[in-house]
């Protein structure tokens, strides 16, 4: 399988408001930005919504860690997931997205890692940017 770096972030202005994501997918030098929005969402939403987009993006089965700033995604994966699915994903918020993720991650090996946001991490910051421009582009749609 071949292993892929997935850099991701979201954002939402105003939470609940306009949001973004921005995804960067490595594969050796190879890399392919994703982005996109909604006009009414959360920042969890759109942290999430970015892992989700990023790995509907690969063509086949690899191996990937994400990095991301968001410990809701990142704990989500790594620890909780599994007690949700448990439970039919009672009180669990954005069960749709956790779906969605559950159906897209499937053919993978996914591990995620937490990075500090706003810390200098070239990636997250390139992410972030690329959220925040996508977010803006909701901000006057009705």
């Amino acid at each position: 399988m071949k292993t892929v770096t997935l850099f991701c972030d979201g954002s939402a202005l105003g939470n609940p408001g306009p949001g973004g994501y921005g995804v960067i997918l490595r594969f050796g030098e190879v890399e392919k930005i994703i982005s996109g929005g909604e006009k009414h969402t959360t920042n969890n939403r759109m942290e999430l919504l970015a892992v989700i987009e990023g790995l509907r993006a690969l063509k086949e089965p690899c191996n990937v860690t994400f990095i991301s700033d968001s410990s809701y995604v990142v704990k989500g994966v790594n620890e909780w997931l599994s007690g949700w699915v448990k439970r039919n994903f009672a009180k669990v918020k954005n069960p749709d997205l956790w779906n969605d993720y559950l159906t897209v991650s499937k053919i993978h090996t996914v591990r995620g890692v937490w990075v500090r946001g706003h810390n200098g991490h070239p990636e997250n910051e390139r992410c972030d940017v690329i959220a925040k421009e996508e977010a803006e582009k909701f901000k006057n749609v009705y």
